[in-house]
């Protein structure tokens, strides 16, 4: 191997950005050699609620106010910080909420993806260099809509595909539809299915009856049930009428008590695509090239049978696009080549 060829390999694993996508419940790390490559990458429990308490001696630069988030950054990164402390560092996520270590000001869409990059906060560590944090974005209307976090998801998955315009969703907590028209980021939608989910099932007379064996595969048959309510005449009711159908399915012998929480969990889904299939209708200067999923690969396949029962498709899943995202803004920024 000669010289040159050293070099190469030498810069191959050297790093060349630090990237975090810091939520409310988590912090996932990565490293990033100057191609764009993630060379490693870390999960820890330590998002902007659970960051980790004072250790002695442990971090003796970890004080001050913010400290726990200098404390969360240090466990998890101090290694990669060392050795390569000419790397700059991003963040994307909660961490630049009102609650997270500094507030990144929203950005009001429609926007270019590329002027998101360019509106970074910096916060200064006292951990090696400083963090550069990514905005969230807003949308101004009678009932305004944010998100923080899911705009480097859809960066992310921009980079993947030529079409100019796309519809991309994000299931979660709080689901997000965005409509991407010529390239800009021009319209969301957010629906709270995920949280509403998680209240019915751990607080209402709903849960009551509901019986869950992790050990089972979901109950696909009982989620379909659920997904199609929407489509019928007692859907025309709307969600809050028609949630209650999971208990009196139950009582009437018609739903065992291990498929009452699949059956809800369609129910609300269904609901979801059915508003997003009216509110697609109404938007006559939008016409999807792409419709498109972001999020856990579970999560991912019902909202995917619940489309396709909506006949809302097809549908692409987007692979890794926290990670390209966080790239691709870091590129905006001029933070890397």
């Amino acid at each position: 191997m000669n010289q040159q060829q050293d070099t190469d390999k030498a810069e191959e694993g050297a790093t060349a950005l630090i990237a975090l996508d810091w939520g409310t419940s988590s912090l996932r790390c990565y490293r990033f050699d100057a191609a764009g490559k993630v060379l490693e990458q870390r999960s820890h429990p330590w998002g902007i609620m659970n960051l980790p308490a004072a250790e002695d001696a442990d971090q003796p630069d970890c004080s001050g106010q913010h400290a726990g988030f200098r404390r969360a950054l240090h466990k998890a990164c101090a290694d990669w910080i060392a050795a390569a402390p000419e790397a700059p560092l991003i963040a994307a996520g909660m961490v630049g909420s009102k609650q997270g270590w500094c507030e990144a000001p929203y950005l009001t869409v429609p926007l270019a993806p590329d002027r998101i990059g360019r509106k970074l906060t910096r916060v200064e560590t006292g951990i090696g260099g400083p963090l550069y944090i990514v905005p969230g974005l807003l949308q101004v209307s009678t009932l305004p809509n944010v998100m923080r976090g899911e705009e480097t998801q859809v960066i992310g998955a921009l980079a993947q595909w030529p079409e100019k315009e796309v519809l991309i969703g994000l299931p979660g907590t709080h689901s997000k539809w965005v409509r991407v028209s010529n390239g800009r980021i021009a319209h969301f939608d957010t629906f709270m299915t995920g949280e509403v989910y998680g209240a019915l099932c751990a607080h209402t007379i709903l849960g009551r009856t509901m019986q869950r064996d992790p050990s089972q595969a979901s109950d696909e048959a009982a989620f379909v049930r659920g997904a199609r309510v929407a489509q019928t005449a007692d859907g025309n009711a709307g969600v809050l009428s028609t949630i209650f159908s999971s208990r009196t399915l139950g009582l009437t012998g018609e739903l065992l008590p291990t498929a009452q929480a699949d059956y809800l969990s369609g129910l609300l889904i269904g609901h979801e695509i059915a508003a997003l299939k009216q509110l697609l209708a109404t938007a006559h200067d939008f016409s999807p090239q792409r419709l498109a999923l972001i999020g856990d690969a579970a999560l991912c396949k019902r909202y995917r049978l619940a489309l396709d029962l909506y006949g809302v498709g097809p549908v692409t899943l987007a692979q890794q696009a926290t990670e390209h995202g966080l790239w691709k803004l870091a590129r905006h920024a001029g933070l890397v080549a």
